[in-house]
This record gives C-alpha cells, sequence and structure tokens, in this order.
C-alpha cells in the first residue's frame, strides 16, 4: 500500500449518505463474506465478493463518516514518525522518546529519524490500556468492599 492520502471531513451529504449505507450493510455484518452490486456514477455495474472482515472495515469507516470525523486507513506494518506515534498515544513526542530509549516500544533509526511499526506502538497502546482497566476495576472492587463494610 502507497502513503496514505491526507484524511479530509466529509461533507453533510456524505454523512448522510454513509449513515444510509451503513444500516444497510449491517444486516450482513455476520456474514462470512458478502456479494456487493456496484454501480457508478457512469453507469457501470460490477459484481464484488467481500470477505466478512473486510465488510466490518468498511462499516467502521461508515460509522465514524457519519458522525463527520475524517477517516485515515494505514496498513499495521507501516512504520510512523514519533510524532505520529505520540499522537496515537496522546502523549507528547519527548515522552514517547523516552519510551523508545527505554526499550518499552521497538524502534530503528533512518539516519537521525527514529521510526516505529504501526502495530508496536498499537500493541503498547492495548498493554496501556488493559492495565488501566485492570487498575480501574481494582478500584472499583475495593470501593464496593469500603460500602459494604468489609
Amino acid at each position: 500500500m502507497g502513503a496514505s492520502k491526507i484524511a479530509r471531513l466529509p461533507t453533510p451529504k456524505e454523512m448522510e449518505e454513509a449513515k444510509v449505507s451503513s444500516r444497510t450493510l449491517s444486516k450482513y455484518a455476520n456474514a462470512k463474506r458478502v456479494q456487493l452490486s456496484i454501480r457508478g456514477s457512469n453507469g457501470k455495474t460490477d459484481d464484488l465478493i467481500l470477505p466478512g472482515h473486510v465488510l466490518q472495515i468498511l462499516l467502521d469507516v461508515l460509522a465514524e463518516m457519519s458522525k463527520g470525523n475524517a477517516i485515515n486507513l494505514m496498513p499495521m506494518n507501516q512504520e510512523i514518525s514519533t510524532q505520529e506515534a505520540a499522537m496515537l498515544l496522546n502523549v507528547s513526542r519527548p515522552f514517547l522518546v523516552g519510551l523508545l530509549e527505554k526499550n518499552e516500544i521497538p524502534f530503528r533509526k533512518v539516519g537521525a529519524h527514529r521510526r516505529v511499526l504501526l502495530s508496536d506502538v498499537m500493541t503498547y497502546k492495548e498493554a496501556i490500556d488493559q492495565r488501566r482497566n485492570d487498575s480501574l476495576d481494582q478500584l472499583t472492587a475495593k470501593s464496593q468492599k469500603e460500602q459494604m463494610g468489609y
């Protein structure tokens, strides 16, 4: 896959079209594969067969578009800059560089620049999110015990 295009916000008309398309396609969300007939504005019609997981990605894209959000798809094996990784993790770039230097996220150097795999950033994010959820569960359990007088 080549370089990703700049994401743009959908127009109000595109938002409505995404909402309608999402409702129609959601009926097939659990299918292992789905066959679609598409007709372009030029009148040409083609049939497509999509694996179920591709349909789910399409549904996710349509759901975000219907909310007015811009969408940008990237392959998980794509390398990203430290600034992009920091934005994904919602941290500062210097904080991210510290994580890299502590070997918490793998990276490689290209000249003076560090590059990280999107998949490694997302793996780190999932681990942090899981630890956060575990901590919240423990706090909730402790709070419930205290309210019951244990």
